[in-house]
């Protein structure tokens, strides 16, 4: 599932329509993404608006779009945002396409955990968006937050609390197992058995991989570097990456999500 560095990188990807307007609509009504708005609310709704701005929060994606209009997009499990050129053939998965007068934009989901959400309310973001929690990279992501949501679930593992977007918006698999090793701290550690240094530096490292992977991997889609666990965690054998240890990593289920993991550094 996209996380936030990923959703940050297909963002982007629209960002070439701003300025210009919506000539064109083109959905699958019966496509799962649109459970929320209809398919045809959504093409009623964009024909004719001008594309103002793009935003992303944790793994929520915003478009502004003139008069009022807010797409919402989220990628669930295999969504894709791209551009192609108005003439290019529609694809079996290209569930919402957006036309304009030289290029086109795609919502692919070839597994339709996606969703897509038009609210017409007009003025501001929708309600919805604006209550959103902090961002991990903002300011209001502070210790004390941070310290008070893990305390109101002393006994949820470390690795699914920071799964947990009420209290850490955009994290998810990857990134939270990759904090749990940096920190190196068991995923299976209870939120309430770790004291305020240990708290303190959670949200000091969780901060700091998301800068890194939003420079990464949200700017140009590339690789983060082999000193992290994020490119040893999938493979069969892998070993820790860290130097001095070179462990066989572990990969286990934790309450429903695979977890990696070294058992030699995080005991």
């Amino acid at each position: 599932m996209p996380e936030l560095a990923e959703v940050e990188f297909y963002r982007k990807q629209w960002n070439p329509g701003i300025g210009r307007t919506v000539s064109k609509v083109i959905t699958h009504p019966a496509a799962r993404i649109y459970r929320d708005t209809p398919a045809a609310a959504v093409e009623k709704g964009l024909i004719g608006r001008r594309f103002l701005a793009s935003f992303a929060h944790g793994k929520q994606m915003m478009f502004e779009f003139s008069g009022g209009a807010w797409l919402s997009l989220h990628l669930g499990m295999s969504g894709e945002l791209s551009t192609a050129e108005p003439d290019q053939e529609i694809r079996k998965r290209d569930h919402l396409v957006l036309f304009f007068d030289e290029l086109s934009l795609i919502f692919s989901d070839y597994r339709m955990f996606g969703k897509v959400t038009l609210d017409l309310t007009g003025g501001d973001a929708p309600e919805s968006w604006r209550i959103l929690p902090p961002e991990i990279i903002g300011s209001g992501f502070t210790r004390k937050r941070v310290s008070d949501f893990m305390q109101r679930f002393p006994k949820t593992p470390l690795k699914t609390l920071l799964l947990d977007q009420r209290g850490f918006p955009g994290i998810g698999n990857w990134m939270a197992d990759e904090i749990c090793w940096q920190l190196q701290i068991a995923p299976q550690t209870p939120a309430g058995s770790l004291d305020e240094p240990q708290i303190t530096a959670i949200r000091n490292r969780t901060r700091l991989v998301s800068r890194e992977s939003l420079r990464v991997i949200g700017e140009s889609w590339n690789d983060l570097p082999d000193s992290w666990l994020m490119n040893h965690r999938w493979r069969d054998g892998g070993l820790c990456p860290r130097r001095g240890c070179r462990s066989e990593l572990r990969r286990e289920d934790l309450r429903g999500r695979t977890t990696c993991w070294c058992p030699s550094c995080q005991k």
